[in-house]
């Protein structure tokens, strides 16, 4: 009893540390449980928020695929538009060049119907020559066998004394004959001619501007000139890709120039600098506001100047493109002549011809007003002005006439009415006349040389000499070598001859002189 009274201390104890061990134990367990369990819940909610945050990831993604997709979308959209109308601005100019194709082969067409007309007569010119030519051959056998018994000479004798019998007595019966024909052409026809010519000139006279490509413009002063280039040239490059035009500034104190082949633009470009340089505002957006103006303006003066020319003419009822090519006339110039003022001109010349020859005045004025109308946009339409002109006033629903006559004024196309012709005389009057049209001194130069070797090319020609402008020819021959027939010849031989190797505006009178001189000393 002792000894457990004893022991019952320690067994309490033991019992107390067991029991503490189990207690603690059980808490650990407990603990242990419990942090399981928050672990558990804190790796759900982890696992939660994982894949919110997948989602979210994979929503954003799916965003910005369909973004990148729209994207390419619109920039594949745009490439092909831009595509389409790359095929479609180039089916237009296929289709503008085969419209120009058909036209010069309708042209080549027309004109190789005209050289086999041709051909077909020169065949049978030939033809009729040759047996001319057997007739003469037969007939000179017949004479020289005559001649051979009659005559104690040699057979090779006696041809040779009637072939130089029969030359002197043909050259000097052609030569006969021509003088003949051509007084009696000058009888009948230069005087009228010379009549209706000389009122027509008489009627009508107009000042002509010289052909020129560059205009200026005169600023306040040299500072103007900096505003005008602008920052790095931003805004001297803002007006010509506006314009179209170019335009230089130089050391020339108080102007600028505009230079460029299109009358138009740059009478465009012009007017617009001249509105900048008054403003003083001159900035990229100012000058497309100003250019943008100015073009309506010109656009409503072409028009105006085209109703302008038709009244002073006297032509009514013009299809508004024919007027707006008239209006473009008056800045474009040809050889130095303002083609306006030359189409008024061949209006009026043409006119004055049809009062005296008793036709169609105001069909020959309206012939007359259009026949270069082409010039006005041949710079933007291939082919040659007669048939950019004729191909305008079809469309304008003209008269065949008209049509003609602006197709055939230079001779491209056969004359179909008296109109053209009567056109084609005018324009011919009005570029020829002295003054008309500038020549450079080269080429004058050169035509003047020309004229006198073709004249002093011929047997006995002395001299030639090139006088009045190039339009007449003085030639002197050898009278010991020519005789007065034979001289008549000559010249029209000259004369050919000119028309044969040159091309000059109007006409070139050849005068032949024969001259005897003797001359004694009395002692």
């Amino acid at each position: 009893m002792l000894i457990l009274a004893q022991a019952s201390p320690i067994i309490l104890i033991v019992v107390a540390c067991a029991g503490g061990l189990l207690f603690g134990a059980a808490m650990v367990f407990f603990i242990g449980l419990a942090q399981g369990k928050t672990g558990a819940r804190r790796a759900r909610e982890l696992v939660a928020e994982a894949a919110s945050e997948a989602e979210r990831i994979k929503k954003e993604a799916g965003i910005a695929a369909k973004e990148e997709a729209l994207q390419r979308r619109e920039k594949l959209e745009k490439e092909s538009n831009d595509q389409r109308a790359e095929l479609r601005e180039l089916e237009r100019r296929l289709s503008k060049r085969e419209d120009n194709l058909d036209r010069k082969v309708d042209v080549l067409n027309k004109k190789e119907h005209y050289i086999e007309t041709l051909e077909r007569n020169l065949a049978l010119k030939r033809k009729e020559i040759s047996a001319e030519e057997a007739e003469l051959e037969r007939l000179m056998e017949q004479e020289k066998i005559q001649l051979h018994k009659i005559s104690s000479l040699s057979r090779d004798d006696a041809e040779r004394l009637l072939l130089q019998r029969l030359e002197s007595e043909l050259e000097r019966e052609c030569a006969e004959l021509i003088r003949k024909r051509v007084s009696e052409a000058k009888e009948n026809a230069e005087r009228q001619a010379r009549k209706i010519l000389g009122i027509a000139i008489q009627r009508y006279a107009a000042d002509h501007c010289t052909e020129s490509v560059v205009t200026s413009v005169e600023l306040p002063g040299d500072e103007m000139k900096g505003r005008i280039i602008g920052r790095e040239g931003r805004n001297i490059r803002a007006f010509e890709k506006e314009t179209g035009m170019d335009v230089v500034v130089d050391d020339t104190p108080g102007v600028v120039v505009i230079s460029g082949f299109d009358g138009v633009r740059r009478e465009m470009a012009r007017r617009a600098m001249e509105k900048l340089v008054r403003d003083g505002r001159i900035h990229p957006a100012r000058i497309e506001e100003v250019i943008s103006q100015t073009r309506k303006e010109m656009e409503q003066i072409i028009m105006d100047t085209g109703k302008e020319a038709a009244f002073d003419v006297g032509i009514h009822n013009l299809h508004p493109r024919e007027i707006e090519c008239l209006g473009r006339l008056k800045y474009r110039t040809s050889y130095g002549q303002n083609q306006l003022q030359h189409s008024t001109e061949v209006a009026h010349l043409a006119g004055t011809m049809a009062s005296e020859l008793g036709l169609d005045i105001q069909l020959a004025k309206r012939c007359g007003l259009l026949h270069d109308i082409g010039k006005s946009v041949d710079q933007e339409i291939e082919g040659a002005h007669p048939e950019i002109g004729a191909d305008i006033a079809r469309k304008c629903e003209e008269s065949p006439e008209v049509i003609n006559a602006v197709a055939g004024h230079h001779e491209d196309v056969e004359a179909a009415s008296i109109y053209t012709v009567l056109v084609a005389a005018a324009d011919a009057i009005s570029a020829a006349r002295p003054g008309a049209r500038r020549e450079t001194l080269e080429k004058y130069v050169k035509r003047l040389q020309r004229l006198e070797e073709i004249a002093g090319a011929f047997t006995g020609v002395e001299s030639a000499y090139a006088i009045q402008a190039g339009r007449e020819v003085r030639v002197i021959v050898n009278s010991d070598r020519i005789d007065d027939k034979v001289a008549a010849k000559t010249c029209r031989d000259i004369a050919k001859e000119i028309e044969a190797e040159m091309t000059y505006p109007g006409d070139v009178k050849v005068t032949l002189i024969r001259e005897n001189r003797f001359v004694e000393v009395a002692h």
